[in-house]
């Protein structure tokens, strides 16, 4: 299959929940459904989708259900490499379950394989050294923490936020370097399925001296995972989902102003000037402009009626 007939799609967290969401499966499968209705048109255009997504609040309720269940039934908790193959594999049966009726519904081809993806990482990362990525409950009380400390080595950083104070577990989030799977996916491809893959930015693992996989305790960015799949399967397209129909510059501001198509140097300039907020857009566009420069091939970021439009803000190396 040539590169020009794949294209990623990573769905973002409103793929799955809503503000005012139960976290209900009924709710997160009525999400899903509105989401894959959205990706048809990208079948109708001839491309074989592989399809990522989030999984940043189903982990978190995994992580509450361990303490829960060590607290009152002694369950051995289970670490975050497992909890994410967990979530990777609930989430894509929902996606997959609903995928296919869509197509069968449309009278399409009805070829979808959800996969449980590891994505190895460098243990040298410099972001083993400087854990940022917050998981598990709000918040941790000071003799929890000190606990935590001590039989686990967890590492926690307080803060403040709505007027509360406490401490949040928080772990690495390494920069993905390659997916494990890859031959697996690519098989799939080329057979004509559609496939779901990475979800939550993939397990992470690294090999040891003797090249054997170990697991990692980190979260890997959805973005930089699609990104690297996207590259890995020479995809001619990568659409990262988000909740807002483009890129803006001054965003929220007096003078707020949509991108319509801007090439990575532009994005370099607008990052140089603090147009992006860290812990919301910048990360996508980071993982749309890696794309675009390695590949060759433009990125989009919008939203659902974005896609549904052919609109979005393209990024083009």
């Amino acid at each position: 299959m040539s590169g020009g007939k794949v294209a990623v799609v990573a769905l973002g967290g409103n793929a799955l929940s809503g503000p005012g969401d139960d976290g209900s499966i009924r709710s997160m499968r009525r999400h899903v459904r509105r989401a894959v209705e959205a990706l048809f048109g990208l079948r109708q255009q001839g491309y074989r989708l592989v399809i990522t997504h989030g999984n940043g609040p189903q982990v978190g309720a995994q992580l509450l259900k361990n303490d829960a269940g060590k607290q009152i039934y002694h369950i051995p908790a289970y670490p975050l490499d497992v909890l994410v193959a967990d979530t990777q594999g609930e989430i894509g049966y929902l996606i997959e379950s609903e995928w296919r009726n869509l197509l069968r519904e449309k009278k399409r081809d009805a070829r979808v394989a959800a996969q449980v993806s590891m994505i190895e990482v460098d243990p040298s990362d410099p972001a083993f050294a400087h854990p940022v990525k917050r998981v598990g409950k709000t918040y941790y009380d000071e003799e929890e923490v000190r606990r935590l400390e001590r039989e686990k080595s967890w590492q926690f950083l307080q803060e403040t936020k709505n007027g509360r104070t406490g401490w949040r577990r928080v772990v690495p989030s390494p920069v993905p370097q390659a997916v494990v799977n890859a031959d697996a996916l690519r098989a799939l491809l080329e057979a004509g399925f559609d496939i779901i893959a990475g979800g939550g930015g993939g397990i992470p693992v690294s090999r040891d001296g003797r090249g054997l996989l170990q697991p990692v305790e980190a979260v890997i960015d959805k973005d930089l995972t699609s990104a690297l799949m996207a590259r890995t399967l020479k995809a001619g397209r990568l659409i990262i989902l988000t909740d807002v129909s483009q890129v803006y510059l001054n965003y929220g501001k007096p003078g707020q102003k949509a991108i319509d198509r801007v090439s990575v140097d532009e994005l370099e300039e607008y990052i140089d000037q603090g147009q992006f907020g860290a812990g919301n857009m910048l990360p996508k566009i980071r993982a749309a402009m890696d794309f675009a420069r390695r590949s060759g091939n433009p990125a989009v970021i919008t939203d659902f009626e974005g896609l549904s439009r052919e609109g979005g803000t393209q990024i083009w190396p």
